[in-house]
């Protein structure tokens, strides 16, 4: 079964958000968020934005949510 590996997406958030030349900061400020520990949750894989964070981000990054998730597993299904 498919499975989000959240490290990895966490990595990848990181990446993309250093390789766009910005900051934790600065994706706090486009959520709204009080503080910058959601967005730390995230890149530390210790949590997943929500599926209307997740669409933000990947314009955000010029990417899709596809390619901001980690997925590990294949096809088979239960």
């Amino acid at each position: 079964m498919p499975v989000i590996n959240m490290a990895a997406t966490g990595a990848k958030i990181k990446e993309l958000i250093t390789g766009k030349g910005m900051a934790v900061k600065d994706i706090q400020k486009v959520f709204g968020f009080t503080s910058p520990y959601p967005v730390y949750k995230w890149i530390n894989g210790q949590s997943l934005p929500a599926i209307e964070n997740l669409v933000v981000l990947a314009k955000m990054m010029d990417t899709t949510v596809d390619d901001l998730l980690v997925v590990n597993g294949g096809n088979e299904f239960v």
